[in-house]
């Protein structure tokens, strides 16, 4: 075994599963609260987890001589509107829950934002199975003798959990062993993957009779789709291009604005905007329901959106607010951006806030890893936004206990296992195989556990010993 498989478990801690509620505080502002937008998303595909059915075996070799049987390969999720996508796993230890729902994530948003090995889990991708579906020339190149799907999973996954997770771990079957220790040696460091679809930002404001913006498309399809929201033709407000022209359709680098005519009655609103591609290899998945993160390996034509909102008065402060997960940082990045010529005053926490007109600001608020988070920020005119979900930027560590089988219970024990014993790994009884879909290959379950009924998510009064991390931004449509 190589070095990095034998790093043993130094940096594993016992896992921790969320248990009770974080609770956030919230952003406040003078004004009434009348109506709540919708919060636009970082952008990309949104899909739901099915399961794992191309898979085989592999052992996680634990301290004290214990070691646990874990189901091992590829997973599967539908994606909203239309599309599949083929996953790994990248955090061994967490369990995953049936028809969770996940989003395209940065990097900086996942357990990868602090791992200097996350490019070579990349290269491993790129250079396995699925995207590698000739398994005679695979098994060639790594010296494995006789591939078969099963075997061609498992072992690209156990060199990716040696990446993302640094465990001691083997595949059990020899040839997939061979296949894991060929790509562990041979990794080699790439960039990140962009987005499939991003807007940019995805939050503008500003005086009625001006054009809000700009706001930049980035994808990697080759057309995108630009839906104004309907409340935005009723009020007469378009979205437009940098000639002033409608526009319905934009490609990637393309600048958006809304033109709101001049008199319009103080609101906001929004557009989406949305295009059929296939989603970059090596982007991460991460759920909002404490199920273990994916990275991507395949991916059908798939449908991706992103949202992005405008909010405009004639006078007065005129915020316009967007969220992030800063992992670096350990919580949620909240900027709130004032293109009006008045400041805009909010409380945190029993801190004030000022936001000089034309500035932007951002507070970096600390959630507990696995906890639940929400915010609500309100503002003048109706002005409202809320945010929540739950930071889940760390790999679970190793179990307490162990067996030779995994659980059907939803706790660690169970990463990437089966719930009915199956070998291959999968729960519905299936074997696994080829798909239909281009190098998708089949996937199905990874094990029985029942989906998490909901997440409590309750507001908590911070106290002033809580620190936050502000940092000023330029003025005039630097919003992030």
């Amino acid at each position: 075994m190589t070095s990095v498989r034998r790093r043993g478990s130094a940096r594993l801690a016992a896992a921790v599963m969320a248990s009770g509620l974080i609770a956030a505080g919230a952003i406040a502002a003078a004004g009434p609260a009348v109506a709540d937008d919708a919060v636009p998303s970082q952008g990309g595909a949104t899909a739901a987890l099915g399961g794992l059915k191309v898979a085989d075996q592999a052992v996680i070799h634990q301290e004290g001589g214990q070691d646990q049987k874990v189901g091992a390969g590829l997973f599967e999720m539908t994606v909203d509107g239309g599309g599949t996508l083929q996953t790994y796993c990248i955090d061994i230890h967490n369990p995953t829950q049936r028809q969770a729902q996940y989003q395209e994530v940065p990097w900086s948003s996942s357990s990868l934002h602090d791992n200097a090995d996350a490019g070579k889990i990349r290269w491993i991708l790129q250079n396995s199975y699925p995207q590698v579906n000739d398994l005679s020339k695979l098994a060639e190149t790594a010296q494995a003798g006789t591939l078969t799907e099963k075997t061609a999973a498992a072992g690209t996954q156990v060199a990716i959990w040696r990446y993302s997770d640094h465990v001691n771990v083997e595949a059990a079957d020899p040839e997939a062993e061979k296949l894991a220790d060929y790509l562990e040696k041979s990794a080699k460091d790439l960039e990140e993957p962009k987005a499939s679809l991003t807007l940019d930002p995805a939050a503008v404001s500003g005086k009625s009779g001006d054009r809000l913006g700009p706001i930049t498309v980035n994808t990697d399809a080759q057309n995108v789709t630009v839906t104004p929201a309907p409340a935005a033709a009723a009020s007469g407000v378009k979205v437009v291009g940098k000639d002033g022209k409608p526009v319905t359709s934009a490609v990637s680098g393309t600048e958006l604005f809304f033109d709101v005519p001049s008199g319009t009655p103080d609101g906001s609103t929004s557009l989406t905007a949305q295009a059929t591609t296939t989603v970059p290899v090596g982007r991460a998945f991460a759920s909002e329901t404490k199920s273990q993160t994916q990275i991507l390996a395949g991916s059908s034509e798939s449908t991706v959106s992103a949202t992005a909102t405008a909010n405009w008065a004639k006078e007065g402060a005129i915020p316009a607010v967007s969220a992030e997960k800063n992992c670096a940082k350990g919580g949620v990045d909240i900027t709130a951006t004032n293109e009006g010529d008045e400041s805009f005053t909010f409380e945190l926490a029993g801190v004030k806030h000022t936001i000089e007109a034309g500035k932007s600001e951002t507070v970096t608020i600390p959630v507990k890893e696995d906890q639940a988070y929400d915010f609500t920020i309100t503002g003048p005119n109706g002005f409202k936004k809320t945010f929540s979900g739950v930071l889940d930027c760390k790999t679970a560590g190793i179990p307490s206990g162990g067996s030779d089988e995994p659980s059907s219970e939803p706790s660690p024990a169970t990463a990437g296992g089966s719930s009915d014993g199956s070998s291959d790994g999968s729960s519905d009884g299936s074997a696994g195989g080829a798909g239909d879909g281009g190098d998708l290959a089949e996937t199905g379950s990874s094990n029985a556990t029942p989906v998490i009924a909901g997440i409590a998510v309750a507001l908590l009064a911070v106290g002033g010993g809580t620190v936050f991390f502000l940092r000023r931004k330029k003025a005039a449509g630097s919003a992030e």
